[in-house]
């Protein structure tokens, strides 16, 4: 039995079963996702989506949807459902659902009385082609299938609605069609990998309602084009292959292909298996370089985000040369932010003052996996390069005081990873001496004295005294300036002003190889956190008790904006924690990490199955919200089940 199946009762329940999502991608940037039944509910839905570089830099739905229908006797069964405006649903092809389940690919069953069919979908690993397959498991008499395309061809952040501009036009290829509605978009290819008949009646279905759209505060409704229909006899027993490509291929192939694609996955049968399978949606090839998406449907490669996952997505699932591959993208960014060059490649945000502390980080986890010597073979001269940039003031907004502390100016433009902005400023100004951004540096600093001292040179020897005695005026600064009577941490403090909110951003300083505080200060520090911050879901991040607490994140964009960070649970934050827990209490804290951990498995059949949401409300019931996969979350269960599992084999 699978890991991931929902039966009869879940999947014709749509009060349930219409938010439950599902996604599937490839690394070039495409992906298919819609929801479990079949129906959009967001703009961002679609079972053919990727980028369209000849138009923007966006991903563009061309295959909106596609309904099958079974035919018997004359009789029309349609397995399709959609929404229209109003709580319309048509058709209700739900209902025929028995079960669907997700070992190596999407599948789902449906029986139309004495017709039992399945369907399974997959991706070209290496190219945008979507390949179905129905086979007609059971039927007593001659049937009938027949495949019925919606096609967009528009932006994920846009609508269509019925226009005189679309090229209702069609060519006809061998088993199918191919079509493209608008100037700038390339052919779409549909063919089966049996023969069909192909009737073409263009028809505009107006009206479909996207409500994930209308509850995010947007306009939510399209029309899409209905060209026609593919019709085929399937008899018991047979699979039939539909296909939808930018390129055409010969039908005899489509079956080899996607048999080779579906003994590449890999099975869905636990928490871990299910993470890991996340962790590669979201790697992406693009001109030659490789790269980490930060999370779908919308979010492209950024900077911070980079640093902080590459190490759960890659390390932590034994996949070292993967971490190097996208090392190596990014190391091109970090030397052209360093010599004050146009980023060269297309990972974004990199002048964000905390990308190359976290990039230090980064590297230090590998030297984890491969050794010290190895990881300054490798990246010691990055290192190096990386820690005299920051102590010779190398970025525009990140100074080194004399006591020892970096200090950014967040007054005016959000500089931390608690980023959101209204009218441009940010909602959350954290500025001057940041709590992460100093536990960090501290962090580096001893790292890179660790690495300097385990490699014999004068030079080394000179430069690890420098930073040893750097450390120690660091680790006062920071007691000094951080720690109040209270037991935690200051969020920031600029000037005259402290921010005493309980926030999970003194949690790094905990968590890091090199924390600055004594065992007793990490211990009232970790507690409180314990008390304040940590749910089920994620660590919050912003306490209760704290002025300003918001911790749903619904309605309008500005409403959600304003909650973003400031109540909201974040799982990336809780691997952090888990992590500081058990440098804490080490095998005491066994127990307590894997309950923790038990939260997000049953997540894992909620909001887009087999994977972990942006963030989710900071008060029960913790609702998923956000963006349907992020990499950071993904990264940080990854990170704490790796972690979990060397304590327990030591």
């Amino acid at each position: 039995m699978a890991y991931l199946k929902f039966d009869r009762t879940q999947m014709t329940n749509l009060q349930d079963s219409l938010f439950k999502e599902f996604l599937i991608t490839n690394q070039s940037g495409a992906y298919c996702s819609t929801t479990l039944v079949g129906c959009n509910i967001r703009k961002y839905h679609g079972l053919l989506v990727g980028p369209v570089p000849a138009i923007d830099d966006e991903n563009h739905v061309l295959l909106s949807s596609l309904d099958e229908t079974v035919i018997q006797h004359g009789a029309e069964f349609n397995l399709g459902l959609h929404k229209y405006q109003g709580e319309n649903y048509s058709p209700k092809g739900h209902k025929y659902i028995v079960s669907f389940e997700w070992d190596k690919v999407p599948t789902w069953t449906y029986r139309i009385g004495g017709v039992l069919l399945k369907k399974e979908i997959c991706f070209r690993s290496d190219h945008f082609r979507l390949y179905i397959r129905y086979t007609l498991l059971e039927a007593h008499s001659a049937t009938t299938l027949r495949l019925k395309p919606y096609l967009a061809f528009r932006s994920v952040r846009h609508w269509t609605q019925e226009n005189g501009k679309a090229n209702t036009a069609y060519q006809p290829i061998e088993n199918g069609l191919k079509m493209c509605l608008y100037e700038g978009y390339p052919e779409l290819f549909m063919q089966t990998d049996t023969p069909c008949t192909y009737h073409h009646d263009p028809n505009w279905y107006k009206g479909l309602d996207y409500p994930k759209e209308r509850e995010r505060g947007y306009y939510s409704s399209e029309d899409l084009l209905v060209p026609g229909y593919l019709e085929m006899p399937i008899t018991k027993g047979q699979s039939i292959i539909f296909t939808a490509s930018l390129r055409e291929k010969e039908p005899a192939l489509l079956k080899p292909l996607m048999e080779e694609e579906m003994a590449k996955a890999a099975p869905h049968d636990s928490l871990y298996h299910c993470l890991v399978h996340a962790a590669h949606q979201f790697r992406v090839q693009k001109e030659g370089e490789e790269y980490i998406l930060a999370g779908y449907p919308w979010f492209k490669s950024r900077a911070r985000d980079l640093f902080i996952s590459l190490p759960g997505l890659t390390l932590s699932i034994g996949e070292i040369e993967a971490f190097e591959t996208y090392m190596s993208t990014a190391e091109k960014a970090l030397r052209n932010l360093i010599n004050n060059e146009p980023i060269s490649v297309d990972i974004h945000e990199m002048e964000q003052p905390d990308t190359v502390l976290w990039a230090i980080w980064c590297i230090q986890q590998y030297g984890k996996y491969v050794g010290r010597p190895k990881c300054y073979e490798k990246y010691g001269a990055l290192l190096k390069d990386l820690v005299k940039y920051l102590m010779n003031g190398g970025h525009s907004n990140l100074f080194l005081h004399d006591n020892g502390l970096l200090y950014s100016n967040g007054r005016d433009k959000a500089v931390t990873w608690m980023n959101s902005t209204y009218n441009g400023r940010p909602i959350t100004p954290r500025s001057g001496y940041i709590v992460e951004f100093n536990a960090l540096w501290y962090n580096a600093i001893k790292f890179y004295q660790q690495m300097l001292s385990e490699t014999p040179g004068p030079e080394n020897e000179i430069y690890a005294a420098e930073c040893e005695e750097l450390a120690q005026k660091l680790q006062q600064s920071f007691k000094n300036v951080f720690l109040n009577e209270h037991g935690y941490l200051l969020d920031y403090v600029d000037g005259q002003m402290q921010d005493w909110s309980v926030r999970p951003n003194q949690i790094f300083a905990i968590a890091l190889d090199f924390s600055p505080l004594d065992i007793k200060e990490r211990k009232r520090v970790l507690d409180i956190c314990t008390r304040e911050l940590v749910t089920p879901k994620g660590v919050r991040s912003l306490s209760p008790k704290s002025g300003g607490y918001n911790p749903l994140y619904v309605g309008q964009q500005t409403q959600r904006d304003f909650a973003y960070h400031n109540g909201t649970a974040w799982p990336w934050i809780t691997g952090f924690y888990l992590e500081a827990y058990l440098r804490i209490y080490k095998m005491s804290g066994v127990n307590f990490i894997e309950r923790q951990l038990i939260g997000f498995e049953e997540e894992l059949f909620y909001h887009c199955v087999g994977t972990i949401p942006e963030l989710f409300d900071g008060n029960p019931r913790f609702s998923g919200r956000g963006a349907i996969s992020f990499a950071m979350n993904v990264s940080g269960l990854l990170r704490a089940i790796n972690i979990l599992d060397k304590y327990t084999r030591e």
